[in-house]
């Protein structure tokens, strides 16, 4: 997935379309010089609606289509013809697209399964022609009702990644590496800060033809949780992820202090990310021999299960795919 290619948020000005005015008209025929009312009732304006689809992995059709608006509904007619209703317009989003309202940044929904259809905007409800407004008092009523508007407001509508396991970790600890060699991804490495700047997913081949799917997600930098570094646009993708990975090289200076700071930016951008299932991953061990791996071995946080892996030397990967699909199956 290119960078240029991948889009997971965008600002969109919707329309729904207005209803269509109800008719105030006379039936009129060869045979009948003064009949009673049959306008038809206007037809509802279009509906703006969001469709789930599954193979779908970015908002880049939406990036440059700013402004969206529904068509209005047809106005009734005699014989109590019914005005014929607005074009509703659907717009295909991934799955785990989340509509926010832009002006009050309250989540209004989320689309989660592929083919799930939700109205983003209602159309205009269509008038009622006068033929409804008959009564014993009032036999020729004049007046019919009027389409009501449609909505225009603005929409946000933000992507967060669905994948199986999602890598945590400091720029340079090895995600996009581990990456590119258990799945067939191909993200940029590089030997600097935020080389990776969109999450890439692949596909990790596991035993018996099983499989699961693995995000690595920008690097996080301590204060994330602030906006510092990538921010937020980086954590949000962590909610969608059903177990975490967190790599941490095996040459930092303080194994324990560097997942204890990850831990915690988790935790002040959304608490409910502790909950998740987690492994933690102690990467370039290719760099330890058997001495210094004993040595490190008191610095290791407790309660969470570990591995030494090497991307590089592709040692430790078996044993981290057997525990990453244990706790993705507890």
């Amino acid at each position: 997935m290119s960078g240029q290619n991948f889009v997971d948020y965008v600002k969109i000005c919707c329309r729904s379309g207005k209803g269509g005015n109800g008719s105030a008209h006379f039936l009129r025929d060869r045979n009948t010089a003064y009949g009673g009312p049959d306008g038809g009732d206007g037809g509802r304006g279009g509906h703006i609606i969001l469709k789930g689809n599954a193979q779908l992995w970015t908002l880049l059709p939406l990036k440059y289509r700013k402004h969206i608006y529904a068509t209005a509904g047809g106005d009734g007619s005699g014989a109590r013809k019914h005005g014929a209703n607005g074009k509703d317009i659907i717009l295909e989003v991934p799955l785990g697209t989340v509509a926010k309202d832009a002006e009050t940044g309250k989540i209004e929904f989320e689309i989660m399964d592929d083919g799930q259809e939700v109205i983003l905007l209602p159309g205009g409800r269509g008038g009622l022609g006068n033929s409804h407004f008959k009564s014993s008092t009032n036999q020729a009523p004049r007046h019919a009702q009027p389409g009501e508007d449609g909505i225009e407001s603005w929409k946000i509508l933000e992507l967060k990644v669905l994948a199986d396991v999602g890598l945590v970790g400091f720029p340079n600890a090895g995600k996009s590496t581990l990456l590119s060699v258990i799945t067939a991804a191909k993200p940029k490495i590089g030997a600097y800060p935020f080389t990776t700047l969109v999450p890439n997913l692949g596909i990790v081949s596991y035993r018996d033809d099983r499989s699961f799917i693995m995000a690595d997600i920008p690097g996080i930098i301590e204060k994330a949780h602030e906006g510092k570094g990538l921010g937020h646009r980086f954590l949000r993708h962590i909610e969608r992820n059903a177990t975490l990975l967190f790599m941490v090289p095996g040459d930092t200076d303080d194994i324990k202090n560097e997942y204890k700071i990850l831990l915690n930016e988790l935790k002040q951008f959304n608490p409910e990310l502790l909950d998740k299932p987690r492994v933690l991953a102690i990467t370039k061990s290719d760099l330890l021999d058997e001495e210094l791996r004993e040595m490190l071995l008191p610095e290791i946080p407790e309660n969470v299960p570990y591995v030494f892996i090497s991307s590089v030397a592709q040692k430790g990967l078996t044993e981290l795919k057997d525990l990453l699909w244990k706790k993705m199956n507890e």
